[in-house]
This record gives C-alpha cells, sequence and structure tokens, in this order.
C-alpha cells in the first residue's frame, strides 16, 4: 500500500530549521514507543488473523454440538463471511501497525545517525499513519449516520404500520 506522496512545500519556507537537542530526545522517545506499539500491533495482528481463520470452524462445531438451536445454526452459515470481514479488519489493522513501525525505525535511525533523510522518511511515515486513521474516522461516521438514518427511517415505518392495528 505504498502510495506515490506529493510534497506540498510550507508557505514560508525556511530551509535553516534546525532540531534543538530537546526536540531530538522527543522524536527518539516517541520512536521507541512507535516501536513498542508497532510490534504489539504485529503480534495482535497474528493472532486476530488465527482467529479469524478459526472462527467459522468455531461456529461449524457448536452448531454441531447444538442442533436444535436455530442460532447457531445461522452462526454457522455465516462462518465464512465472518472469516473474511475478520481478515480484511486484520489488513487494515496490519497497516496501521506497519506505518508506525516504520515511522519508529526510521526516525531512530535518522536521530542516531543525524540523517535528516531517514528523519524526513520517518515523518512521511507518521503522516501515512494519521492520514490513514482519518480515512477510517471519516468512513466510520458515514456509517453511524447511515446506521442512524436507517434506524429513523425503520421506527417511522414501525410507527406507522402499529397505528393501523
Amino acid at each position: 500500500m505504498e502510495t506515490e506522496e506529493i510534497y506540498v512545500a510550507p508557505l514560508e519556507p525556511n530551509n535553516n530549521l534546525i532540531l534543538t537537542p530537546e526536540a531530538q530526545s522527543y522524536l527518539l522517545s516517541a520512536g521507541k514507543w512507535a516501536t513498542f506499539l508497532g510490534i504489539l500491533g504485529f503480534i495482535f495482528c497474528a493472532l486476530f488473523s488465527l482467529v479469524a481463520i478459526s472462527i467459522g470452524t468455531i461456529f461449524t462445531k457448536m452448531a454441531e454440538m447444538m442442533p436444535y438451536n436455530p442460532g447457531l445454526k445461522m452462526m454457522a452459515g455465516f462462518g465464512g463471511g465472518v472469516t473474511i470481514f475478520y481478515l480484511l479488519i486484520d489488513l487494515l489493522y496490519f497497516f496501521f501497525a506497519l506505518y508506525i513501525y516504520q515511522f519508529a525505525t526510521k526516525i531512530k535511525k535518522g536521530i542516531n545517525f543525524s540523517d535528516s533523510t531517514h528523519i524526513t522518511a520517518g515523518l512521511g511515515k507518521l503522516k501515512s499513519f494519521f492520514k490513514l486513521w482519518g480515512i477510517v474516522t471519516i468512513v466510520i461516521i458515514c456509517i453511524y449516520v447511515l446506521a442512524i438514518i436507517g434506524f429513523i427511517a425503520f421506527a417511522a415505518v414501525m410507527k406507522n404500520s402499529m397505528v393501523g392495528v
């Protein structure tokens, strides 16, 4: 999911910008925490993918254990769809972990070796992380708005059908 980013120059370019030792310390500390969160994210992605792959089997076995429960039969039928949905969520989470881990490795390398190229690349990965976070947030807000509209429409239909009773 590497995309070509377009550089947008600041309004008033200042090519003499220097990171103070305090700023470098903050970035290095952020890099250490980002490494921790990135590795933890990869671990959770692996665990979540195991759950996603086995959820269909779990639903099927539960339905076999209680054959007279129609809810479990329905869940067993949706097992494949749930697996695909979980794997898609896991893929999205993987990119969050990847971007934050790439930020961490590049920013630490850039600070430790005083390499502005790595610092720039690391900050680019941080930008990608927040861009992805923003897009996912917008999508979730849209889903909430659609759900609220759907609930209102459903309630209106139910109210009209109840009046006729």
